[in-house]
């Protein structure tokens, strides 16, 4: 078999911790060296990521560059990568000794796939516990049926950074990436990809996403800073997206179908932000439930109904605090008693390790 030569590009930000990891478990794959490239952008860190970087040279490449995000980090790097695939990867992850491996199977079995994504491991970085997230099945996805479209706001997640793996060729069509998106950057350019060409999703999860205090994407609700971070990105989505999917050739109806949780998402952060009225509250939850969920019981669409009830009388940042603080707490596992819903296309725990391996 004549594999594609695949370049890995890292992309860091005061990773110190973490970053050498990251680096090894590319090193370390089942694949052929001399069919592989590792470059490294580092966007500005201000710690021994430099440092660490050196100790791989020359078998890794590495690029310095202003603090600018992630979208910047991209733009500078995609560029200057060789392989006929690239395939990204976070400072702060790590990969499975065959994920290059998996993924160029996957290419060479759907030739005409524009980019491959896959199950990955959550690793919780203080307690050591990692719970593998998967999609009930395989899937692939053409994005100009508009019944995929639908499915694929649910997939998106396994088509971020660390186990997204793209056509160069495609990547090409993409750039550049809007300079806006400092997180959220791998949304676009995975959304993009695939509506020019199509994407799969494997079940196995082979990379682990490290879950810690410096998380950009991840956070809680009462970090204002950080949710002011994430509706900036979700608005540039929500105005920069649909034109580049229409130039992707998508009809009108799966542009709809994959921009409508974007724009939920960044209805639900400006209310968090800045207010609103108790009707725009309920207009946001009902929408997120419609999208969310395909099967519901009865009893969790009368818990639904309560929860519904409550944005009408709350104001809503007083509305997202009381959420916060019922995600926080057990109280959530009893939801577990009405029957949990099911999704259009379900993600489930594929198995359970413990243990400080982080």
């Amino acid at each position: 078999m004549t594999r594609p030569f695949v370049s890995v590009l890292i992309d860091t930000y005061n990773h110190e911790r973490f970053l050498e990891e990251a680096i090894v478990s590319v090193l370390e794959q089942d694949f052929p060296s001399r069919e592989m490239e590792i470059v490294v952008v580092d966007d500005g860190s201000t710690d021994r990521t430099p440092e660490i970087v050196g100790k791989f040279a020359p078998r890794v490449r590495y690029l310095k560059k202003c603090n600018g995000g992630q979208a910047s980090a991209f733009n500078a790097g995609i560029p200057e990568t060789r392989g006929e695939i690239v395939a990204f990867l976070d400072g702060d992850d790590w990969w499975e000794k065959d994920k290059l491996s998996c993924v160029c199977q996957a290419f060479e079995a759907r030739s005409g796939i524009a980019a491959v994504g896959h199950a990955i491991w959550d690793e919780h970085s203080e307690s050591g516990r990692a719970v593998a997230i998967a999609p009930e099945r395989e899937y692939t996805l053409r994005l100009t049926k508009t019944a995929d479209a639908r499915l694929f706001p649910q997939l998106k997640g396994f088509f971020g950074t660390s186990r997204v793996t793209i056509r160069r060729a495609v990547l090409e069509r993409v750039l550049p990436i809007p300079q806006e998106l400092v997180v959220e950057a791998d949304e676009f350019m995975s959304t993009v990809a695939v509506a020019i060409g199509g994407g799969m999703v494997l079940r196995r999860p082979l990379t682990h996403y490290r879950l810690h205090a410096n998380n950009l994407f991840q956070f809680t609700s009462g970090d204002r800073e950080k949710v002011l971070r994430k509706y900036r990105v979700m608005d540039c989505l929500a105005r920069q997206l649909p034109q580049r999917l229409a130039l992707g050739g998508l009809p009108s109806s799966s542009i709809e179908a994959v921009m409508e949780s974007i724009r939920v998402d960044a209805d639900r952060m400006r209310l968090i932000l800045e207010g609103g009225k108790p009707w725009q509250t309920f207009s946001v939850e009902r929408a997120s439930f419609a999208l969310d969920y395909a099967k519901v019981s009865p009893a969790y669409r009368v818990f639904k109904a309560a929860v519904l009830a409550l944005t009408l009388v709350l104001p809503p940042r007083r509305f997202y605090q009381l959420r916060g603080w019922y995600s926080n707490t057990k109280l959530r596992k009893m939801r577990g008693l009405l029957g949990e819903p099911t999704s259009p296309a379900p993600i489930i725990q594929v198995g359970i390790e413990s243990g400080n391996r982080a």
